[in-house]
């Protein structure tokens, strides 16, 4: 009898891969998990070791698309759905919008995207009795969806409606209706290089920004392209590039990072020619630092220590200069990271701006007279900003804000506000020809000195 009678039946193709989002969707949308965790570390999905190369880019780019695209799919399959979306069968709903995020934004074959949630839904004990509703609902979704889509003709569907009030309150209209529009495209890859970064441009297929970040729109494993693995350069958003250029000349100063981990600022100060010593709260992120750093083949000193409550080197050993990139809502981000949107809450504010403040207090602390601070936070949320900042010169009579020059951003003058902060905006540095390769993440940063 042949073996073959005995071997389990062949998956297939592509299943696996739309298996693994359905679950990571359910662990954002269900239980608040972040996607980061899920994808990476030693809580990340264990399916994830099976896939192959192509298929996790597939996974990773299907569960993206329906974050970014979330509030646009609910309003699609709602007009699709006579009694809504099955809330009693979470494969399901996954199911639904695994489809028509295929069928409405992927280059994948309408059959193949019906068929492929069908076999999700069949698969799962509790959704097996919707399969024939998935099956129809989808069918109308390739016929019907794009009207829909149409008739709204508005991306802020994407973005949670507190967010979108917070926005249109700080920025007006126009910008909040332009920031939805870019955290709606799929973000470029964004690369500090040591050096010679036009070179860098043209054998990545990119271009360099004026503030000289690389740009490329080029997709796959980060650690198969050209450089990788010799140090040349290190993943980091363009805006996540400015605040450390804020300092001036680096050369033989003494720099404390104290919120350092994943270490792209951390590699910029060292590169720059400052002694730095990087500190972060978790273990597990200052071990990825230092990894990061062995490849660029830079060192600091690393500390595993509450930069909130962290008493510095010992005896008089203040800091030349001091960076704070503190944990906040990181809304700025959410181009590169989507589930933030659906996962912060209006309610979690306050409780990092008050974090925000203790660790402004320990810097000021920490710094020689004369020193600077850079503090800065990749949220869009004034509290986490400019109200910070001002809390702190209000309390501490020497420190005083040294106001950053439209040059020190390479020209940029729209990412200078009047009182001489960067805020930067994810609608800023649009691309003439291609919204994709245009836009930065949200950032703030002020620079301050001791007096």
């Amino acid at each position: 009898m042949p073996a073959s009678r005995f071997a389990p039946p062949a998956e297939v193709p592509g299943l696996a891969a739309r298996r693994i989002a359905a679950d990571i969707l359910d662990g954002v949308l269900h239980k608040h998990r972040t996607l980061d965790e899920q994808l990476d570390g030693a809580a990340a999905h264990p399916g994830l070791k099976t896939l192959a190369d192509r298929d996790r880019a597939l996974m990773r780019r299907l569960v993206a698309t329906i974050l970014r695209r979330l509030g646009t799919l609910g309003h699609v399959l709602s007009r699709l759905l006579d009694r809504g979306v099955p809330t009693d069968a979470p494969r399901a709903q996954s199911a639904l919008l695994i489809g028509a995020a295929q069928i409405l934004w992927m280059d994948v074959p309408d059959h193949a995207a019906v068929d492929l949630s069908v076999r999700l839904v069949q698969a799962d004990r509790r959704a097996a009795k919707y399969a024939g509703l998935v099956n129809a609902v989808l069918r109308r979704c390739a016929r019907e969806g794009q009207p829909l889509i149409d008739e709204i003709k508005s991306q802020s569907l994407d973005v949670p409606p507190w967010l979108l009030a917070r926005w249109v309150a700080n920025y007006g209209e126009t910008a909040a209706a332009e920031i939805a529009v870019a955290i709606g495209y799929e973000p470029p890859l964004d690369l500090t290089v040591k050096s010679d970064a036009p070179q860098w441009a043209t054998r990545l297929h990119g271009e360099t920004l004026p503030t000289g970040t690389v740009r490329t729109l080029l997709q796959g494993s980060v650690a198969m392209l050209p450089g990788f693995s010799e140090g040349k350069w290190w993943v980091q958003d363009a805006a996540a590039a400015l605040p450390v250029r804020l300092f001036g000349d680096l050369k033989g100063q003494r720099i404390a990072d104290l919120c350092a981990a994943p270490g792209g600022k951390t590699a910029q100060l060292i590169h720059a020619g400052a002694e730095v010593t990087a500190l972060d709260r978790s273990p597990n992120r200052v071990a990825r630092l230092r990894e990061n750093l062995v490849r660029l083949s830079l060192d600091a000193q690393t500390v595993v220590a509450d930069a909130a409550e962290w008493s510095g080197n010992g005896g008089d050993a203040l800091f030349d200069g001091i960076l704070i990139d503190a944990p906040c809502t990181a809304t700025g981000t959410i181009r590169r990271h989507p589930d933030v949107a659906w996962l912060k809450q209006e309610s979690d504010i306050s409780a990092l701006t008050a974090l925000q403040r203790r660790l402004l207090q320990r810097a000021v602390a920490l710094l020689k007279p004369g020193g600077t601070l850079v503090y800065c936070t990749c949220s869009l949320e004034p509290e986490e900003g400019e109200q910070t900042v001002a809390a702190l010169l209000a309390a501490e009579s020497g420190v005083r804000r040294a106001p950053i020059d439209a040059s020190e951003v390479a020209g940029q003058a729209e990412l200078v506000t009047a009182e001489g902060d960067l805020r930067t905006l994810p609608c800023h540095m649009p691309h003439p020809e291609d919204p994709r390769l245009g836009g930065l993440d949200g950032f703030y940063a002020a620079r301050l000195v001791k007096a």
